[in-house]
């Protein structure tokens, strides 16, 4: 049984710069099949931009993703993170306190992987809805 963030986490998360642009990011996420992605800038992690942000805070307000960066849309101003080494109940119990479905693996200001509320529960509990979903392939 895991009982760190390293032992369930994605490893070498897919990342882009806070000056990219949203259409760049889309492809990237339509090509590699995820739904978020680490922002950084200067090489130092700043948030993360998944779909839905794209969707609400770009598109839904009319933003051109041609012209606009990512840097108008992430999310990142009280970025939560972790650490590889970090308990999975701590991860747990900072996902439920501050409402977030993934946290950005942290290590010396440098992102080397990715934790979901999906990881968690099929490593916790492989037998519930929300394991079966994210043990799912995918559907696209």
């Amino acid at each position: 049984m895991a009982n760190t963030v390293k032992d369930v986490m994605t490893k070498d998360p897919r990342e882009v710069s806070v000056d990219e642009s949203i259409i760049a990011v889309t492809r990237l996420m339509r090509d590699e099949d995820i739904g978020s992605v680490v922002v950084s800038d200067s090489g130092q992690v700043r948030g993360i931009v998944t779909d839905r942000d794209i969707i609400v805070r770009a598109i839904a307000e009319g933003l051109d993703p041609n012209v606009e960066t990512v840097d108008t849309v992430y999310s990142g101003r009280d970025l939560v993170t972790v650490e590889p080494d970090t308990p999975l109940d701590e991860a747990a119990r900072l996902m439920r306190e501050k409402a977030v479905r993934r946290l950005p693996v942290v290590d010396s200001g440098k992102a080397v992987g990715m934790v979901t509320i999906g990881d968690l529960a099929i490593e916790r509990d492989e037998d519930s809805p929300l394991a079966d979903i994210s043990a799912a392939p995918s559907n696209t």
